[in-house]
């Protein structure tokens, strides 16, 4: 294997109380965990420092943004990626002036800031009112040179979006990694979207043939709303898959979890380049995914 660029992937699990500092000693803890089962790259779930507070309206959580450059959270995680020699892609709720962002700081292993993504779909639904929040991402999808992988990094509901995925896998990202918070629908009880969620990131790798990690929290989140509390029970599952988009490490619902797996970036390339699937595209056919309705742009 001398020369062959083999990376080792984990995706963290845990659940997040409201309390920014435990939160923050948790992430810690657990990226030394994967460290030291040998992990090069690390994700830590969606807006890990704290409760997921886009389930309510509420004014005063915008006092939980703060700005990109000086972040503590992400100085912290600077400092950790260096003394492990590690890559961590960092979310965290940002504040720009008068715009506010759902965003990734993406940590190369010797603690430089590779540079920020900004979530590009913004959901707005009980129990998921981002749009209160966020402003639609204006990063574009990115690929980061990281020490170990080029790697692409999406958030959440950019997930559902096989554009988003093939945006990156164009731009030469090998892994796919996407940082989430999602779980029960507080208006449905019966609804359930798990099986879902996994199947439509395991064809985002499958169709792009690159491993993909998907990190997402645990436990109950009960916040207080204006009409009551609203509750939801974060489901985990947390996994990674592979390049045929088999799913080779999951997580259950309920455990706090670390997930590693090895690939081996040669191999997988070999493969993505003799299956035909970038060759024989036609990006001069697709331009009804320019539209909306799928109508021809010039009409």
């Amino acid at each position: 294997m001398e020369g062959r660029r083999v990376v080792m992937v984990s995706a963290l699990q845990f659940a997040c109380s409201d309390d920014v500092s435990t939160n923050v000693d948790k992430a810690e803890k657990f990226v030394r965990d994967a460290h030291s089962k040998g992990a090069n790259i690390i994700l830590i779930q969606e807006l890990f420092e704290g409760y997921y507070f886009c389930q309510a309206q509420r004014e005063d959580y915008f006092k939980r943004a703060k700005p990109y450059k000086e972040h503590p959270t992400i100085l912290r995680m600077q400092k950790l990626a260096k003394e492990l020699g590690v890559v961590i892609p960092v979310s965290f709720f940002e504040e720009a002036n008068n715009a506010h962002y759902n965003s990734i700081a993406v940590i190369d292993a010797d603690g430089t800031d590779l540079g920020l993504y900004r979530k590009s779909h913004i959901p707005d639904g009980p129990g998921y009112q981002e749009k209160f929040y966020f402003n639609p991402g204006d990063t574009g999808f990115k690929v980061f040179e990281t020490k170990f992988a080029k790697i692409g990094v999406a958030i959440c509901w950019d997930q559902w979006f096989p554009e988003a995925a093939r945006a990156m896998v164009l731009q030469g990202a090998e892994i796919l990694f996407y940082p989430t918070a999602i779980g029960s629908e507080p208006q449905d009880d019966g609804l359930d979207s798990r099986d879902h969620w996994k199947r439509v990131m395991q064809g985002h790798a499958g169709a792009n043939l690159v491993p993909l990690v998907a990190s997402n929290r645990v436990g109950k989140e009960v916040i207080t709303t204006e009409h009551g509390n609203s509750t939801i029970t974060f489901y985990g599952n947390s996994f990674i898959a592979g390049p045929t988009g088999e799913i080779l490490s999951s997580a259950n619902d309920k455990d706090e979890d670390v997930l590693i797996e090895k690939f081996d970036l040669d191999q997988i390339k070999s493969k993505r380049h003799s299956w035909g699937i970038f060759r024989d595209r036609r990006p001069d056919l697709y331009k009804a995914l320019l539209t909306l309705d799928g109508r021809s742009p010039s009409l």
